[in-house]
């Protein structure tokens, strides 16, 4: 008498969902809380909430009227007080300012003395304003920054060569709420919109566009039409991943060196593959504190920012060649088993 061995597809299907299961409970085991540290705003109004910072006093004197959208002129001889309307470019709001990296300073550590005597001289409005090398070049301190490195990418950058002297750190960077945020973060998100803002703060804008050059203001939808999956791509990675070039070896955090359009990035396989110059910008930091924190298999392996091509994985690909093969060798046996009923 024959022993016949008795296969049920369903348990072959049962095998697959639960190795389906197992690699799915690995994703998301490694999915990251965003932390807000965003202060919520506060009316400029009511200033009792910034008195406790440092310079916060003094910087009131000027806030006073550049902290709100409108401000009073007095005339002397008429003795008429007038309400005037501060122009949105000049209004510093104290929520931002705070929270930024220069929040301990003095207004009048980079601005005129002058500015204290109001109403302001109109020759002040042609101060040159500092550049970030005048206060952190050579200083120990800031010496992890590279400061003297983003110089010299500036200066070589496409934006320096057509305009010179007109274009500053102070059009990229504004110094009243600057804060670095190109740092191991657990929010990306929040870094791609950051960064981009600071693009688009004069290429999707007409007005601070025209203040650089008299030519049209770029259309950038219609630009980059080329681009697959367009509006995926522009809330997923930075303008910069494209617009510069950086290698894993550099040491500045951000590359400063804009290139020329026609030098941008257009090669799916540039980022899309094991290579992916995504490695040595905008997940360098980050996935160099996952590993430290979770280990080089989860830091390698599980990575809730998956780019097709590049998240691939020596594990993965094993594991899936051994379901495949599992698949393959469970229907055999199940047909043969069949065959010799």
């Amino acid at each position: 008498m024959k022993n016949k061995i008795k296969v049920r597809p369903s348990l072959i299907i049962l095998i697959i969902i639960l190795c389906s299961i197992i690699i799915f409970i690995l994703g998301k085991s490694n999915n990251l809380k965003a932390n807000d540290s965003v202060i919520p705003a506060r009316e400029n109004k009511d200033t009792s909430f910034y008195s406790t910072f440092k310079h916060a006093a003094e910087n009131e004197n000027c806030l006073k009227c550049h902290g709100q959208s409108k401000f009073y002129a007095e005339n002397k001889e008429s003795g008429r007080t007038m309400t005037k309307k501060m122009y949105s470019e000049l209004i510093i709001r104290r929520d931002l300012f705070y929270v930024s990296n220069h929040r301990e300073f003095k207004c009048i550590d980079c601005h005129s003395e002058d500015y204290m005597t109001f109403p302001h001289t109109g020759n002040l409005m042609m101060q040159a304003m500092p550049n970030c090398l005048d206060c952190h070049g050579g200083d120990p301190k800031y010496a992890k920054y590279h400061f003297e490195n983003i110089e010299k990418e500036f200066n070589e950058s496409v934006h320096v060569k057509r305009l010179g002297g007109n274009f500053t750190c102070w059009k990229c960077h504004n110094g009243h709420f600057y804060k670095i945020t190109a740092r191991p973060s657990e929010n990306i998100k929040h870094t791609i919109s950051y960064d981009n803002a600071i693009c688009l703060n004069c290429h999707a804008d007409s007005l601070n566009y025209q203040l650089l050059t008299d030519k049209e203001t770029p259309n950038l939808i219609t630009k980059h039409d080329w681009l697959p999956n367009q509006k995926l791509h522009f809330t997923s990675v930075r303008c910069i991943e494209c617009h510069t070039r950086k290698s894993a070896k550099d040491s500045t955090l951000v590359a400063h060196e804009i290139l020329p359009k026609q030098q941008a990035v257009k090669k799916c396989q540039e980022c899309h593959s094991t290579n992916s110059i995504l490695l040595a910008t905008l997940y360098r930091y980050e996935v160099k504190e996952i590993r430290s924190t979770r280990g080089f298999i989860k830091g390698s392996i599980v990575n809730d920012k998956y780019v097709i091509g590049a998240n691939r994985n020596h594990y993965l690909n094993v594991l899936s060649i051994i379901i495949v093969i599992s698949v393959v060798i469970g229907i055999l046996v199940h047909a043969f088993l069949r065959m010799i009923k």
